[in-house]
């Protein structure tokens, strides 16, 4: 039999290691991004079209290749970053395994230019789906610039598989956000379609946060800092009530690399513990720093997951850590038993000296003199001189003492006849009607979650919380598609902050909005105005509900407008309807249960979920 095992051309080699390092523009973003800080850039500009399926361009300002490094960089498994083995266990750069670029350049078209600070010119490469179409020495600044054009040229089936171009530039801003944070020391530009959208001047860790999410955010943080001999935790945690229903704002760094960690994040929420409401999740930008010879960084593809070494004593020094700071900053109730509030001196107190306590006499009293009270001014009554009484006499002290008890207790027979007291008019309930008599009732609720009502065939039992979201729904897309929406206008306008990615998000959807009864005012600073909203919903549930709108939002957006109208009226529907363990009246019940029946598709949620069931009476007969 034939040999049938052969090595594979480098140019399919390629393609396959591509899968592995380019699923999507964000992973070309984020492996330029990464060979620009290990070049010790101190500015980096990103540019991108069209979400990055046109172009994705890189531009720094570090060390730059020479022409054979520049060549050799497409190569694979070509690097500077590791000699042997044993480099792998003491990694302190980004890249290290040599694929990037030659993974890019087999799916792509590329081009680079580079030069160093002692070279006069620089030199140019064109790769073309692995072929080097070109390198000519050329004029260039110092650093390098790489473009990557039309992503999956050559491999339509994978270019088709991209999302919209809205989905693909969120994930761009996403790694993004991740590089960013993890090096404020570097200046970082980003634009896109040739609108500028992050403009990140070097500053610190605080000031790189806030100028990512939004000048709100520096109010909502809370710094967090511990040393030990494992692990150096740096960073900041939100306070518990600026907690989110999405993810979005939760970063771990491990020595300035991004990474997602389960473990970690269990920890962090175990820390908040009591001080969240439910479903919330907290916000939180933490930086750990460990030694590289306890990580192993190589055990993902895209390197954001990492082993620890003793990942229980992290987990312990991470919760401590952010429960310190919690109490520290009066964020969470602390117990401190040394501290005595009364010894604190006052504030005012504190540059004024001692005084010599005075002590005031009132020299004309005198216990023994007699004295005249007016009581009733009807009867009075005399002290007498007790230094005029004798120490056999003590009997005179009680004389008259029985009369003024009878006259006391006429008194208060005569008053306690006057009394009256309020009735109390028993009326009928607020909604009254017949079927709320014993016996006529058809509609009841149970354990505050379920509808029980009967039917000619047997009952019915309805889910309180899907029937109502059914209900919203299709009266929101009413209302929506038709642009006839009841708004009520709000006495002191709602001020709510959003990041940019999230201002973004909510521009395309502003027309629905409106639709929906959203009356917008003034946008600036990261926080937009809401001047009056949809008569289904309250005042308080307004922030809940765009943040779950935005959350849904950015795990599934639409591209035609009637599948934003659907999406949008179903986060509203499901942020507004009645929740389990509400009580309702009888009059809500059978509203809940008239106004299900009515709708086109009773049966089902917005999700597909079952609405009620329905049980006949052979149905009950069976259970006998």
């Amino acid at each position: 039999m034939s040999d049938i095992i052969q090595l594979l051309p480098d140019h399919v080699a390629n393609q396959i290691a591509a899968g592995e390092v380019v699923q999507r523009p964000a992973s070309v973003v984020k492996e330029l991004l990464e060979n620009a800080i290990d070049a010790r850039s101190t500015s980096i500009k990103l540019i991108v079209k069209e979400a990055g399926k046109t172009l994705i361009q890189v531009i720094d300002n570090g060390i730059g290749m020479s022409d054979t490094d520049a060549r050799l960089s497409f190569e694979r498994h070509a690097t500077s970053k590791i000699r042997n083995a044993q480099d792998l266990f003491e990694l302190n750069t980004k890249g290290f395994r040599g694929e990037a670029l030659a993974s890019i350049a087999a799916i792509a078209h590329v081009e680079l230019k580079t030069r160093q600070e002692q070279d006069d010119i620089g030199t140019e490469i064109k790769i073309e789906g692995s072929q080097v179409v070109s390198q000519e020495v050329c004029v260039t600044s110092k650093g390098t610039s790489i473009c990557v054009k039309n992503l999956f040229y050559n491999i339509p089936a994978r270019r088709n598989f991209l999302k919209s171009n809205t989905v693909e530039l969120r994930h761009i801003i996403d790694e993004f956000h991740r590089v960013a944070m993890a090096h404020p020391d570097i200046k970082f530009d980003m634009l896109h379609n040739g609108s500028e959208i992050f403009n990140l001047p070097i500053t610190n860790d605080r000031q790189r946060i806030v100028n990512i999410f939004g000048g709100k955010t520096n109010e909502k943080l809370v710094p967090i800092t511990e040393e030990t001999d494992l692990v150096r935790v740096g960073g900041f945690v939100g306070k518990p009530q600026y907690a989110k229903r999405s993810r979005g704002e939760q970063f771990f760094f491990v020595n300035n690399r991004f990474i997602k960690s389960p473990y970690l994040n269990h920890a962090v929420n175990a820390a908040f513990e009591g001080l969240l409401k439910d479903k919330a999740h907290p916000s939180y930008f933490i930086y750990l720093n460990v030694d590289p010879q306890f990580i192993d960084i190589n055990i993902h593809p895209t390197k954001t997951e990492i082993k620890f070494e003793d990942e229980h004593a992290l987990y312990a020094i991470l919760r401590a850590t952010i429960k310190h700071s919690l109490g520290q900053f009066s964020v969470a109730p602390v117990l401190d038993f040394n501290r005595d509030a009364s010894m604190d001196t006052p504030y005012e107190y504190k540059s004024k000296s001692a005084k010599a306590p005075t002590i005031e006499v009132d020299r004309n009293f005198n216990p023994f003199k007699e004295e005249k009270l007016n009581i009733n001014d009807s009867k009075r009554k005399y002290i007498p001189n007790y230094k005029a009484q004798s120490a056999g006499s003590w009997e005179s002290l009680y004389e008259g003492l029985e009369s003024e008890i009878q006259v006391a207790a006429a008194s208060d027979e005569n008053k306690s006849s006057t009394i009256e007291f309020e009735s109390t008019q028993v009326t009928g309930s607020l909604f009254a009607d017949e079927d709320t008599k014993v016996g006529h009732q058809t509609t009841y609720q149970l354990k505050k979650k379920y509808i029980v009502t009967t039917i000619k065939s047997g009952m019915v039992i309805i889910h309180q919380n899907r029937a109502h979201q059914r209900i919203l729904y299709e009266e929101l897309l009413k209302s929506i598609t038709m642009a006839n929406a009841v708004s009520q206008q709000l006495l002191f306008s709602l001020k709510l902050a959003f990041s940019k990615t999230e201002m973004a998000l909510l521009e395309t959807v502003k027309e629905q909005l409106q639709n929906a009864g959203f009356v917008f005012g003034d946008k600036h600073m990261g926080e937009i105005e809401i001047n009056a909203i949809p008569a289904i919903v309250s005042e308080k549930e307004v922030s809940t509900l765009l943040e779950q709108l935005l959350s849904d939002l950015e795990n599934e957006v639409p591209e035609t407008g009637f599948s934003q109208t659907d999406l949008l009226a179903k986060s509203i529907a499901k942020s507004v309807a009645i929740r389990t363990g509400v009580a309702l009246g009888t009059e809500q019940l059978h509203y809940l249960a008239n106004s299900l029946f009515a709708c086109t598709e009773p049966s089902i949620t917005p999700d597909n979920k079952s609405t009620f069931i329905t049980m006949t009476v052979e149905d009950i007969d069976k259970k006998f």
